[in-house]
């Protein structure tokens, strides 16, 4: 039986959406605050949860960031919200779907299923999760060397691959030019060596932008190197 975590600070919807939930044989735990879900996410350890984005004490933004940091279990976003840049925020941090409100009920329990089932047939498919990354919106499949960015296929370089990978499992710290060009070229590093790594780095911002514009997730830490945030 799949345990579900609903956070909603307004009491009915969440009622509403546990009832149809554990009429489906679903566990369900209710919360009405961040700080109520961090909690339960750490007690139950849920199999998907469903996060507003609007709350009284932080934004389910924040709590989606949170749990990414540790989980990989499905997040559906529920918000009053329509804007676009509100569901393109969701889905970069990590979300797996989104809904607005008011939604049928029906509709949800459906986008639960098809979450759970996805969740599910990965994972019994997953190769061992040391050779898979997946962070805002990034996952990467050292087995097959696929690439996907915001559901996007990234056409990837082995060097950009492995640059993008090396960046990825050090996130949070910064990593000079020369440690990323000796440890992905395998050769001394020298003073136009800085160029290569240059032109490399480049080249992925450009593959993970939207084509108008370059992507910010590589980080550049001036004077010292590249880095990806936590």
């Amino acid at each position: 039986m799949s345990r579900i975590l609903v956070l909603d600070d307004e009491k009915e919807i969440a009622e509403v959406i546990a009832l149809y939930l554990r009429n489906e044989g679903y566990e369900v735990e209710l919360a009405h605050t961040g700080r109520q879900a961090m909690e339960a996410v750490e007690r139950e350890q849920p199999d998907l949860a469903l996060l507003d984005v609007m709350l009284p004490d932080i934004d389910g933004f924040r709590i989606l960031q949170k749990l990414r940091e540790k989980y990989r279990f499905p997040v559906i976003m529920l918000t009053a919200k329509t804007e676009y840049t509100d569901k393109v925020t969701g889905l970069t941090l990590g979300a797996d779907d989104y809904i607005a409100k008011p939604f049928n009920p029906l509709e949800l329990v459906a986008r639960v299923k098809a979450q759970l089932r996805r969740y599910t047939k990965y994972n019994e498919n997953a190769p061992q999760q040391e050779n898979i990354i997946d962070f805002a919106g990034l996952l990467m499949n050292r087995d097959t060397h696929e690439c996907t960015y915001n559901e996007r296929e990234l056409l990837l370089t082995p060097i950009e691959f492995d640059i993008l990978w090396l960046l990825c499992k050090n996130r949070g710290r910064v990593i000079s030019s020369e440690q990323l060009f000796e440890q992905i070229w395998k050769e001394k590093y020298f003073k136009n060596s800085n160029n290569t790594v240059m032109v490399h780095i480049r080249h992925l911002r450009e593959k993970m932008g939207d084509g108008r514009r370059k992507s910010d997730f590589i980080k550049t830490v001036w004077g010292v190197g590249y880095k990806i945030e936590k």
